[in-house]
């Protein structure tokens, strides 16, 4: 049954490798496209319906780029397009979703001090909010409202504050930015599945029946594509902070990702305004290190968000402690780890746990006892450099103490 934890540990390893080369193609075909969109010059030799052409020079070639509005009169025997980075991206994150938080929501999700759910509930809750997130997004977008961009930006910036601060109050602080990760990502990749590429085809197949295509699809897509545009860096940041509590575990979590969103916008900006050669707005830069250094200092105050101290053990987490060997365990987890992961950690240069994980109650090291196993017993990633100077002799220790404790043994 031990060997299930290394393989599932691999599984997981081989979704998040995915999700990242998914995430580099599609990011980085967005990110090219929104420059050379950008960029595209207008001169009166261009073919008949063709809005602007970009000279590109790259890897010893040169590249002459043409974008037509519409479409061009003929359509090419070779259409190109970019739609899986997307999908594959969405579905491998999901991916992760489930392998990661939805097995383990006792652990990374579900905090009783915010509210006190069971598995299932949790799960529910999460599936309703990412699904229920598209939903109102694209009927805001489809509505009135949406007419007007600058307008619609807006609302949609405080419709994200008030999710990002919802989430605070369901889940684990790690669950709510990665949640909130996952409820943006889902709208940009819907985004595409629904809105972009649908109304691409619909362009396609007029131009095959010999119709004229309505430019409002091009209009409505590229809406669309702006907003993914400017999503893209808060989301990297949030699926990047499950390794740093400072910015999730803090009563202030939710201020820190609503500013996020913020410098997503202005860092964008700096670039989209370079690549249009409109100018060079360094103070995008300036407001970017002012919101970072009050996300620093939201972190630091006033306390940190740990709630009350949960002592009751699941069923999952009883056979660890009941284990004979669990007492040598403790004390080789105390002696080796806890200046580190600790509320307050001892070493210098820590000033907070890494990624949130705290080894001071029985329960703390129970709830952990497979990332025990995966890093300090199984392997030697931890500690690093084994700092602590931890034995041979005390990773066996641990790799018995979950072996038998998992086969429902005593260990001796």
């Amino acid at each position: 049954m031990y060997e299930y934890a290394i393989a599932w540990d691999w599984l997981t390893f081989a979704v998040r490798w995915l999700h990242v080369i998914t995430a580099i193609a599609w990011i980085g075909s967005s990110f090219y496209f929104v420059a050379l969109d950008l960029g595209l010059k207008k001169h009166p030799a261009l073919p008949p319906g063709a809005y602007g052409e970009e000279w590109q020079v790259h890897g010893g070639g040169f590249y002459h780029i043409q974008k037509y509005l519409v479409a061009p009169a003929n359509m090419p025997n070779h259409l190109v397009w970019f739609k899986w980075e997307s999908y594959v991206t969405w579905m491998s994150g999901f991916g992760m979703l489930c392998l990661v938080y939805y097995a383990g929501a006792d652990l990374y999700m579900i905090d009783p001090a915010v509210l006190d759910v069971s598995k299932p509930v949790a799960i529910a809750i999460s599936l309703a909010s990412i699904a229920g997130g598209w939903i109102m997004y694209d009927l805001i977008c489809k509505s009135p409202f949406g007419n007007d961009n600058t307008r619609l930006m807006v609302a949609l910036y405080f419709i994200l504050v008030a999710v990002a601060w919802g989430y605070t109050h369901l889940f684990t602080g790690r669950a709510a930015f990665l949640h909130l990760g996952a409820f943006t990502a889902t709208i940009m990749s819907a985004n595409v599945f629904f809105i972009i590429i649908p109304n691409q085809k619909i362009v396609v197949a007029d131009l095959i029946a010999g119709r004229k295509p309505d430019p409002k699809y091009g209009r409505i897509a590229k809406q669309r594509s702006t907003h993914n545009n400017y999503l893209t860096l808060p989301v990297l940041f949030l699926m990047l902070s499950n390794h740093y509590p400072l910015a999730f575990g803090t009563q202030f979590n939710w201020i820190i990702a609503s500013l996020v969103f913020l410098m997503g916008v202005t860092i964008r900006h700096w670039f989209n305004t370079r690549h249009a050669d409109a100018g060079k707005p360094t103070w995008t830069w300036i407001v970017t290190v002012i919101l970072f250094i009050a996300i620093m200092w939201l972190s630091t105050v006033p306390k940190i968000l740990t709630g009350e101290p949960v002592t009751k053990l699941s069923a999952i987490q009883q056979p660890f402690v009941e284990a004979q060997a669990f007492p040598k365990v403790r004390d080789t987890i105390m002696g080796r780890c806890s200046m580190c992961h600790a509320k307050e950690p001892s070493w210098e240069g820590i000033i907070a746990p890494p990624k949130g994980v705290v080894f001071e109650t029985d329960r703390d090291i129970a709830a952990h006892a497979r990332e025990i196993y995966l890093q300090a017993g199984r392997s030697h990633a931890m500690p690093p450099a084994n700092a602590s100077h931890i034995t041979d002799e005390e990773r066996r220790l641990l790799v018995s103490w979950y072996e038998n404790a998992v086969n429902g043994e005593k260990t001796q």
